[in-house]
């Protein structure tokens, strides 16, 4: 398969897929999706050089993080970088956009760097066994695993908090505190991605506790970004504002939610209380502190590495770690009991 056979197939020049593959802007939106599609498709995978091809497999390890701008990325690459190095192997780093084509990415990269393996970091829950052949090295799946999809579980490894459970958690720490109309701020209720899997414990700790979820109080922002969670809870005020509690899916949004209720005049946790996901730094220093699960970083970071060494190196198959939250109280969430 050649960049020739692409064009081809999508009835554009070559140097039409060329600026596509080096995210040059003078190309459409259109025919950017039509292009990415068929190397999807296709299973095409760039080839930058003859002299990549020859050169012999390095001590490099691969990092392709998709969703750059996510700060709750932060230490877990930091901590990448410390176990990879502990290694004695190197660290290649690469960082796309959150609606960018990681396995593509990923593929690209291997074939480049001549990878021993690689790290996802933030990705698709869908992949199938179609998608990954192009990968050719062991990869691990970080923060995310292969809910939604069709892999087999031996063909890879992950390492990632459990979703589903984790928001039960959350929620169930909300309707143990007497909260029954409780809101959640989520980017999509079926995105078959991380927002879908904590839509489910939230509905699943509503259950536990009794509660009829009302749809009312589900509000999606189709977007991750603070700017759509702040909009987000400007559009569920103005339809309801019975709820006393919120639970939103991520630490950074959450830290926007709060903003917008701040602006509509109510005061947390006294008209509504707050709790979210992830623990990154800055929700320390809300005021007040924001309660949230806090992911263990480090050890994700650590642990993707070592699963993956221990996989190149013979020392052990496949696995699926689960690793658990830490509860910080914080001060946005209050007792209604």
């Amino acid at each position: 398969m050649t960049i020739k056979d692409v064009a081809e197939y999508c009835g554009v020049s070559v140097s039409t897929v060329s600026r596509v593959l080096n995210d040059h802007p003078d190309v459409s939106d259109a025919v950017r999706t039509k292009v990415l599609e068929a190397i999807e498709l296709l299973h095409y995978v760039p080839n930058n050089s003859a002299r990549d091809l020859v050169r012999p497999q390095s001590d490099a390890i691969g990092v392709v993080v998709r969703g750059a701008e996510n700060p709750f990325f932060t230490g877990i690459i930091r901590s990448i970088e410390q176990e990879v190095d502990r290694a004695g192997c190197t660290m290649v780093l690469h960082q796309i956009k959150t609606g960018a084509n990681e396995l593509f990415a990923a593929a690209s990269l291997a074939r480049s760097k001549r990878l021993r393996g690689l790290i996802l970091l933030g990705g698709r829950f869908d992949y199938t066994p179609e998608q990954i052949v192009t990968l050719q090295v062991p990869f691990v799946c970080c923060t995310f695993t292969n809910s939604f999809g069709t892999l087999d579980q031996g063909v890879y490894s992950s390492v990632s908090i459990d979703d589903r459970l984790e928001a039960f958690r959350a929620v169930k720490y909300l309707t143990d505190r007497g909260h029954q109309k409780i809101a959640i701020l989520l980017d999509s209720t079926d995105d078959r991605s991380i927002s879908e899997l904590r839509y489910r414990g939230y509905l699943e700790a509503l259950e536990s506790a009794g509660i009829q979820p009302d749809p009312e109080l589900v509000e999606q922002t189709s977007d991750f970004d603070m700017a759509a969670a702040y909009a987000g809870v400007q559009r569920l005020l103005a339809r309801r504002q019975d709820f006393t509690a919120l639970f939103v899916i991520a630490d950074s949004m959450a830290i926007a939610a709060m903003k917008a209720l701040s602006d509509a005049g109510l005061r947390v946790p006294e008209d509504c209380s707050v709790i979210a996901i992830d623990g990154i730094t800055m929700s320390q220093y809300t005021i007040p502190t924001l309660t949230t699960l806090i992911q263990p970083t480090e050890p994700l970071g650590q642990q993707a590495v070592r699963t993956l060494l221990d996989e190149l190196e013979g020392r052990g198959e496949s696995r699926h770690l689960r690793l658990e939250t830490i509860l910080r109280p914080g001060g946005t969430v209050i007792s209604l009991s």
